[in-house]
């Protein structure tokens, strides 16, 4: 008698169903419910296959160590004439015919398995349902056993449902560790490279510092060989000295001698003497020998005294050049111990440079080993990533840095998805959406291409040159534009189209420009302001092109410059030049097309004279603003009033008139300018705003110097 196979999708089901409570924890009541579940299930089956899986209380005793041996694969029992044969085992011999019961068990697994789908993520899980109920069929046989081993298979299920509850719980931790790993990698890199940057400094330093030692050597060397030669000088000055002395004694000692023999020849050769009077000659020779011991003493005394000493000229001069000597000698003393202490303190900084090379070697080494190598850009050339292919990757990768080549690569990236998008949802009609943008529901994406949208920023820029600026707010007057131009019904759309592709496309010197006043970050004085300056420029230039042949002289270029700029530095106006195609070498009389200074190319970027002019103009707006700060001498969250913001301002740009003055005043206080109180008649703790409020609203109008810090304040 055939049984009914059990339905293993519903069993399945449920069991799934009761598999684990709600709550992640596993109580009493919930083994209850799988128990009772179990048996309801069970005695459902019995009923059908008691016959089948019933022997008369007697177990088959077909050995486990017989040689045909089965592993339960994909079996199940089945229901064919068990009765009829339940004691026909009885009769065959050990070890040679399988029990029936077994049979059925095994084909009712193999079954079972067949019909489960192995393509699922779940296929462990349901592969254990066949040997659940296998298991349950012993159970409900063996019903000596039943309590012992139904305690074992809850204690497996409970088990399978905890080791459940433990996976699922760290497959949140194995993405967080993930994440972690990036960072850590990331800051790895950045470590890096900083270190790089470090060790080059460290080597930059310790060379020059070699340098100085060298150079100081040189200088004691050449010092002491100064010393020597200066020591030799004076000792032949001395011996020099020295025999001039006992010359001068001896010539003394020939002159007295000299003088004695004329004396003696004048009184032999004069013949009037000798009638003289002897008594008085006598006297004389007295007086005169007298006077010769006491001119002798004299002599003598002088002698002891003075044997030994220079003239005053000569001392003078020995005692000048010896007191320049000295003076010298301490100042190569001096430096020669200042030498010394540097050196000293180069070797103990060359030991510390020496200690933190290895220590950065080795760090350098560790993070090569374990570093990731750099991105190949080149892998961006593909036209798969980058339209147009590598003649158009080089063109956008010239002259960027890294980070740059990521922006431009998210630029490219972002293109694309926003081709694909049809649509774009509405952002609803909150205060913080801007008016132009209010709108609920869906909106078609118009896929302009980029030059498209370029174009049409162009056309929006010279309709509001044209108008009133203070007709309309920006924002109002370009939702008004796009419904004048592409009707009502499709205003909205383009209005999303165009703002998502200007706030995508950042690098682009329209589309940057034109989404930083549209979005209030800038105000439009500034872009209009830029360009009247440059439209000036223009016609400066060709006013000083009197032939009409589009050139003129670098002369005249700096002559331009500097009437329009007179207050740039020297160095501004120079780089100016340079980026017109100035350099060192060239004269004044070369010639320059100045009108290939103030093109555009097809996606509105401009030439680098305009560009470096309009880097220059946010230099100096940034240096204007923290020369103000500096001058209020307060804290970013402090509060400025209006008659000391005033006075700042008037310190810092004497050269600013009354109605300039007013309009900074204005805007950085918001009020309209007939409001502003008169100079004088302000109120110290009136009119009151945080100072960095203050500084980002002048950064967002057109400010800028209006005259040099040493010029004296208009009256």
């Amino acid at each position: 008698m055939a049984f009914q196979k059990p339905q293993s999708s519903s069993f399945a089901t449920t069991s799934r169903t009761h598999m684990r409570p709600s709550g992640g924890t596993i109580d009493d009541s919930f083994l209850t419910e799988i128990k009772n579940t179990q048996n309801r299930k069970l005695s459902q089956k019995q009923k059908t296959l008691s016959c089948q899986f019933s022997i008369g209380d007697q177990l088959s005793p077909w050995p486990t160590y017989t040689t045909d041996q089965t592993i339960l694969h994909n079996r199940k029992p089945c229901s064919y004439d068990y009765r009829k044969r339940a004691g026909s085992w009885q009769k065959q011999p050990l070890g040679i015919t399988k029990p029936r019961y077994l049979e059925q068990l095994e084909n009712y697994l193999r079954k079972e398995l067949l019909l489960l789908d192995l393509s699922t993520d779940s296929t462990q899980e349901l592969r254990l349902q066949p040997y659940r109920e296998i298991f349950d069929f012993f159970i409900e046989d063996f019903k000596t056993y039943k309590p012992l081993l139904s305690s074992i298979k809850n204690a497996y299920e409970v088990m399978l449902a905890y080791q459940r509850e433990k996976i699922r719980a760290l497959e949140p931790l194995k993405a967080k560790l993930v994440t972690v790993n990036e960072d850590c990698n990331e800051r790895i890199l950045a470590m890096r490279a900083e270190e790089r940057y470090e060790i080059s400094l460290l080597k930059r330093e310790k060379m020059n510092l070699l340098k100085l030692i060298d150079k100081k050597n040189e200088e004691k060397i050449s010092l002491q060989s100064e010393v020597s030669k200066l020591r030799k000088n004076l000792a032949e000055e001395y011996l020099r000295y020295l025999s001039e002395r006992d010359a001068r004694k001896i010539l003394i000692a020939d002159l007295n001698e000299l003088r004695y023999q004329r004396e003696d020849m004048s009184l032999a050769q004069s013949p009037g003497i000798w009638g003289e009077d002897p008594v008085k000659l006598t006297l004389a020779l007295k007086m005169a020998r007298q006077d010769l011991t006491r001119t002798q003493m004299e002599l003598n005394t002088m002698k002891a005294n003075f044997g030994d000493v220079v003239p005053r000229r000569d001392f003078e001069m020995q005692e000048k050049t010896n007191k320049d000597l000295q003076e010298q000698l301490d100042s190569l003393r001096s430096d020669y111990e200042e030498v010394c202490k540097e050196h000293e303190i180069l070797l103990q900084l060359h030991m510390t440079t020496l200690k933190e090379r290895d220590q950065f070697h080795s760090e350098l080494q560790e993070i090569q080993r374990t570093s990731t190598p750099r991105p190949d850009w080149s892998k961006c050339e593909d036209a798969d990533v980058v339209a147009g292919g590598p003649d158009r990757w080089q063109k956008l990768a010239e002259g960027k840095n890294s980070d740059q080549l990521v922006d431009v690569l998210l630029e490219e990236i972002g293109e694309g998805l926003l081709r694909e998008k049809d649509f774009f949802p509405g952002l609803g009609y909150g205060e913080a959406i801007p008016p132009f943008l209010r709108y609920d529901g869906f909106v078609e994406n118009k896929k302009p291409s980029k030059k498209d949208v370029i174009n049409l920023l162009k056309d929006a820029w010279k309709q509001r040159l044209v108008e009133e600026p203070q007709k309309e707010k920006f924002p109002d007057f370009f939702f008004s534009f796009l419904e004048h131009r592409f009707g009502p019904s499709e205003a909205m759309a383009w209005a999303y189209t165009i703002f998502e592709n200007i706030k995508l496309f950042r690098s682009n010197e329209v589309m940057s420009q034109f989404y930083a006043v549209l979005m209030g970050k800038r105000s439009e004085s500034v872009y209009i302001k830029q360009k009247e300056t440059v439209a000036q420029l223009l016609k400066e230039m060709t006013n000083a092109d009197s032939q009409n042949e589009g050139v003129i002289t670098m002369e005249n270029l700096s002559t331009v410059l500097k009437s329009n700029f007179p207050f740039k530095k020297e160095e501004k106006i120079q780089e100016l030049m340079e980026e017109g195609g100035w350099h060192p070498n060239s004269s004044n009389a070369d010639l320059l097309n100045y009108r290939s200074l103030f093109i555009e190319d097809e996606e509105g970027q401009s030439m680098p004279f305009v560009q470096k002019l309009w880097e220059q103009y946010v230099d100096e707006k940034d240096e204007y603003l923290q020369e103000l700060k500096q001058e209020l001498g307060l804290e970013l969250y402090d509060e400025v009033t209006l008659p000391r913001l005033r006075e700042a301002l008037m310190n810092i740009d004497p050269g600013l008139d009354k109605q300039t003055l007013n309009g900074y005043l204005s805007r950085a206080f918001q009020l309209p300018m007939t409001e502003l109180p008169e100079e004088g008649e302000e109120k110290e703790e009136g009119i009151v705003v945080r100072l960095k409020i203050a500084l980002e609203r002048l950064q967002m109008t057109d400010i800028r110097r209006m005259g040099s810090q040493e010029q004296e304040p208009t009256s």
